[in-house]
């Protein structure tokens, strides 16, 4: 079990992400705490030791991931509406960004995580497939085809 300054420093380093990724395929701020709050009690509970800084946002990430799969999962969240619908996110972003956003968020899941993982946080593809625990080329796969939708569905802009 980890130490309440370990779990601080935790929680100052990577809560932006955890909370990012879990809006990105809950959509909805009380579902998103929730999972904000389960990945963080995993943490807390977990003996294993991390090699560096790097291994444990990698370990955070896909454990949010995963608890997020989970609750996607349920019988709670497949027979109740979400309160909070996607418009409130798309509203607090600047107008030149709102379409690249929708579009991004209208992604299948496995998608809208690889782009998210490449874009966003910046990990390379060789990085992205350790963390989904999937080959290299179906990242780079992934990678292409959701660039395609993205170029598609943002009427020809190019996505890079």
């Amino acid at each position: 079990m980890r130490s309440e300054q370990e779990a601080a420093r935790a929680i100052e380093l990577y809560a932006d992400t955890v909370r990012r990724i879990c809006m990105l395929h809950l959509k909805s701020d009380s579902d998103t705490e929730d999972i904000f709050q389960t990945v963080f009690l995993k943490y807390v509970l977990y003996s294993g030791a991390f090699e560096n800084e790097e291994h444990e946002k990698a370990w955070l990430i896909r454990v949010t991931l995963n608890a997020c799969k989970d609750f996607m999962k349920s019988f709670f969240r497949s027979h109740t509406v979400p309160l909070d619908e996607i418009e409130e996110v798309i509203a607090d972003v600047p107008e030149d960004h709102s379409d690249v956003l929708e579009a991004v968020l209208s992604l299948p899941p496995k998608y809208k995580t690889v782009i998210y993982l490449y874009f966003y946080e910046q990990y390379s593809a060789v990085e992205i497939s350790r963390l989904l625990g999937k080959n290299v080329n179906t990242v780079y796969t992934l990678l292409a085809r959701a660039k395609a939708m993205l170029k598609e569905q943002l009427g020809g802009e190019e996505f890079e």
